[in-house]
């Protein structure tokens, strides 16, 4: 299974306004902090306000910052949310299936409690919990990004 990236940039966007809560933060600020483009982010967080997990304040002093207590928000809500069908194969949905085997076939059935499964495990953990040690994220994410690693001819 993979997430999108339009998934991936939520969770960071949300884990980085966690760690800094009682303020705004910038989406220019939080797509310099993971090196991602500020486009698809600004993309990300017009959703994210959307749902309900982020307050957005467009202009000057504008930004985002979390609408939610980070220990209520489970992983797998902000999943479903930024993932509306979470189609693993063809044959989830029944309006665009083409695949013969269709009725005969058990793989669709193994995959759906895999997805299951995953949004299970993901439903354990709340934002709060994966933020963790707020000072170590911070040092990471204000550290000079590392040289590129010089090509052999």
């Amino acid at each position: 299974m993979q997430l999108t990236w339009f998934t991936d940039y939520g969770l960071r966007l949300l884990l980085y306004a966690a760690a800094h809560p009682g303020r705004r933060v910038t989406v220019a600020e939080v797509a310099e902090a993971y090196g991602i483009s500020r486009d698809h982010l600004m993309k990300v967080s017009q959703r994210l306000n959307q749902v309900g997990m982020i307050h957005a304040t467009r202009g000057r002093g504008g930004g985002v910052q979390l609408a939610v207590d980070p220990a209520t928000v489970r992983l797998g809500a902000v999943v479903r949310a930024m993932e509306p069908d979470m189609n693993l194969v063809e044959c989830f949905d029944p309006a665009t299936n083409t695949c013969r085997i269709a009725p005969a076939c058990r793989l669709k059935g193994a995959l759906m409690r895999a997805r299951r499964a995953f949004l299970a495990s993901l439903d354990e953990l709340t934002l709060a919990e994966v933020v963790g040690d707020v000072d170590a994220l911070r040092a990471l994410w204000s550290a000079q990004p590392p040289e590129p690693v010089a090509q052999r001819p």
